[in-house]
């Protein structure tokens, strides 16, 4: 039997983790339940045939060839069809993709923390798998990024159609829906990042975290974050964002991550949000950062919350 689109789509990393084959109906069902699928889909067919020559994925994912300019423009068009990028920034033979979030800002944050040489990677809420090439740069074996949103699926098919994304995976499936028999035990390093205060329950999804990895395996964890005595719980949006739960401050994010059995936790670093890291573009004509901040006072939300402040923990599973 011929295997499905998705299948194919994985084959590299069904041959890696064979059980996890069994999410094809899963995946595929996911991927179509969005009216714009087939859209999408159509668009990734049409991209242009391209001899690629070097890809490098470094702070700008790009891929450089023999591309002319009217393929240029055709590629610039079906990339644009994925709007909205929330995070790059890519080049494709010199079609520059400014997404939403200088991703590699953030990056920089959170390399100095993470020794990745040769390990296997979960990345929970990984978009459309900027941070997985970034892994791979850094030395992992294999990245298994997932993420609900279709879109970011196919944004990522767009990029590893170039750039060769065979041990960089983007699963469009939710981390509760994975039966956790397959994520338990099986990884290296697991990131959450930008993940954390969308959950109802973030004591469980850091105890979900801890059961996927290794002995001695590492977590790294970016979340929005609070200074002050207690977690902001937002009665309603927070910076215009929708399903804001909690926003833990540093001690309670160490705290929690103690709780859920991790040893070792560690504040990285801190930084306040700005409009260089997070902006509307070409790429993302939606409002964004700008919009979301008291125009009379960037230190407040527009519903009069403390401004956008990430951090960066890291901690082991040393059981």
């Amino acid at each position: 039997m011929a295997p499905s689109k998705t299948e194919a789509r994985f084959t590299a990393l069904y041959e890696a983790l064979p059980d996890w084959a069994e999410l094809d109906a899963t995946l595929f069902a996911n991927l179509n339940r969005h009216g714009d699928s087939r859209g999408w889909q159509a668009a990734l067919d049409g991209l242009p045939a391209v001899r690629s020559i070097r890809a490098d994925y470094g702070d700008v994912v790009a891929v450089e060839g023999d591309l002319a300019a009217e393929g240029r423009a055709q590629l610039a068009e079906i990339l644009q069809a994925l709007h909205p990028w929330r995070k790059g920034p890519f080049d494709l033979f010199g079609v520059r993709i400014d997404a939403e979030w200088r991703s590699d800002l953030k990056w920089r944050r959170v390399a100095p923390a993470v020794d990745l040489a040769g390990v296997r990677v979960l990345d929970v809420g990984c978009g459309n798998g900027y941070f997985g090439w970034r892994m791979l740069q850094a030395g992992a074996e294999q990245v298994v990024g997932i993420d609900a949103t279709p879109l970011f699926h196919m944004q990522h098919q767009a990029i590893s159609h170039y750039a060769g994304g065979h041990r960089n995976t983007v699963l469009p499936v939710r981390f509760e829906q994975l039966p956790e028999r397959l994520t338990e035990a099986r990884f290296d390093a697991a990131f959450s990042m930008g993940v954390l205060y969308h959950q109802r329950n973030p004591g469980e999804h850091l105890r979900r975290l801890r059961r996927s990895l290794k002995a001695g395996g590492q977590v790294i964890v970016e979340t929005l974050i609070v200074e002050g005595a207690a977690p902001l719980r937002p009665a309603g949006r927070y910076a215009r964002m929708r399903n804001i739960w909690e926003i833990p401050t540093p001690n309670s994010l160490l705290n929690a991550l103690a709780a859920a059995g991790f040893e070792e936790a560690r504040i990285i670093d801190i930084a306040a949000t700005g409009p260089a890291e997070q902006r509307s573009t070409p790429w993302m004509r939606f409002e964004s950062l700008a919009e979301a901040l008291n125009p009379e006072d960037s230190e407040q939300t527009i519903e009069g919350h403390p401004a956008p402040r990430r951090c960066v923990a890291a901690a082991r599973n040393l059981n």
